[in-house]
């Protein structure tokens, strides 16, 4: 993907030199390159992202659980040397 997106922004960046202007040169790399590209490579990112973000929150749960686990271990055991 990320070669198809260096590919369009060089084609973009020819097209923008052969403008007239350097303004038009500069909105044509912007608005034909730049905006779509980075767009789409949002958009193409957005699974990785939210699978990213559910593996951190069953890490955090596992992490919560295993500190329950230990604190409910370390008070039976305290109630054991009690008794």
């Amino acid at each position: 993907m990320h070669i198809a997106a260096v590919g369009w922004i060089y084609v973009t960046l020819m097209m923008a030199i052969t403008e007239e202007t350097v303004v038009a040169g500069i909105m044509t790399f912007f608005f034909y390159g730049v905006l779509p590209t980075l767009i789409i490579l949002y958009v193409s990112g957005s699974g990785r992202r939210r699978q990213r973000r559910e593996q951190e929150s069953q890490r955090i749960n596992e992490e919560k659980q295993a500190a329950t686990a230990a604190l409910a271990d370390t008070d039976s055991h305290d109630n054991h040397r009690a008794s």
